[in-house]
């Protein structure tokens, strides 16, 4: 690969690949006790992009996951995806399949002039529990305008069908799609890819740093007005629950926290950004969401969000016997008043 990004600067070494020294990153506290860990890891960058706060293994090859669909979005707009709100949030999105996500995908494939069929995501049932039981009740099967990366695949046919490229192998890494959004992930990231594997929808899954793709969700959330950057920003923050579900907690902190960007990922994975370019990126090592949602928040706490706007994703209590009895705590370095490191 051709490790010459967009504006002609040369980009860093790849991430190196070895198993991460992930560090503790959240305590399971059950009636004051520790009865577990999360461990993780943990980057915050200030508006200067200086690394404010790193637990654990930040420059590790790691896989973004869906987390690196806000940059796959950038890479189309730059491409001449003409998209833009909610059908823009939908092309960055991993939703829950409710009915406008369906009804989106469906128009950015008529717009594209294609067909279902000629998606090559795999079929898979709609995200959100709620709208899947629906499915199952009404013996409905998988599909692939359901599964939850349809959006994306939806804009990338549209994308290949604008340029002139071949539809059938667009998920191949060397097709000029694919090429052309490796070229923005090192170009925002700052650095080369590790590897390129296979995500969970068949799409190519690019392998970078966490402080990487922190760099990249501070690029776009500080470009320009009406740059591809800023496009994909302003979708997915208008139109957060195209980018996700109307009862998803990526949709919720979007709302609460004015102008903030976020982004989750199967594997325990978020980053956030804010407009003057504070970014956060967190691995939750065994994948667990109970961990993912209360690190990102006291992340972002730590940043100088309002802790105010970030109380009500500190994460679900621990019941015993149906009560309240503890909590998942994130680990005291965390803690905007705290000025260790772990």
């Amino acid at each position: 690969m051709n490790h010459a990004v967009l504006d002609g600067s040369p980009v860093a070494q790849p991430p190196v690949i070895r198993e991460p020294r992930h560090a503790p990153v959240a305590h399971l506290i059950r009636g004051g006790v520790v009865e577990g860990i999360h461990y993780g890891s943990v980057v915050l960058l200030g508006a200067d992009s200086a690394v404010d706060l790193q637990i654990g293994d930040i420059e590790v090859a790691f896989h973004p996951r869906s987390a690196l669909k806000p940059l796959q979005a950038v890479a189309m707009v730059r491409a001449g995806l003409p998209l833009d709100g909610e059908l823009l949030s939908l092309t960055a999105a991993s939703h829950s399949g409710e009915s406008r996500h369906l009804a989106g995908t469906r128009r950015i494939l008529e717009l594209a002039g294609v067909r279902e069929d000629e998606l090559r995501n795999i079929p898979d049932l709609p995200y959100d529990p709620v709208v899947r039981d629906t499915w199952v009740r009404e013996e409905r099967l998988p599909s692939r305008l359901a599964q939850n990366c349809s959006g994306k695949h939806a804009a990338m046919l549209y994308t290949c069908e604008l340029n002139g490229w071949s539809l059938e192998d667009y998920l191949d890494p060397a097709h000029p799609l694919q090429r052309a959004i490796a070229e923005t992930v090192e170009d925002l990231t700052g650095q080369a890819i590790a590897q390129v594997t296979v995500d969970g929808c068949g799409a190519p899954l690019f392998t970078v740093s966490l402080h990487g793709l922190a760099r990249a969700a501070a690029r776009i959330t500080t470009s320009p007005a009406g740059t591809p950057e800023a496009r994909v920003a302003d979708a997915m923050r208008e139109h957060a629950e195209m980018a996700s579900g109307s009862g998803r907690d990526v949709a919720a902190l979007m709302r609460a926290v004015p102008g903030l960007l976020t982004k989750d990922g199967f594997e325990g994975v978020q980053v956030a950004a804010l407009p003057d370019g504070r970014a956060v990126a967190v691995k939750i090592s065994d994948g667990a969401n109970r961990a993912r949602i209360p690190v990102v928040a006291a992340a972002l706490a730590r940043a100088g969000v309002d802790r105010a706007a970030l109380a009500e994703f500190a994460g679900e209590p621990l019941l015993g016997g149906g009560k309240p009895v503890g909590s998942v705590r994130p680990v005291r370095a965390l803690d905007p008043l705290s000025p260790t490191q772990a």
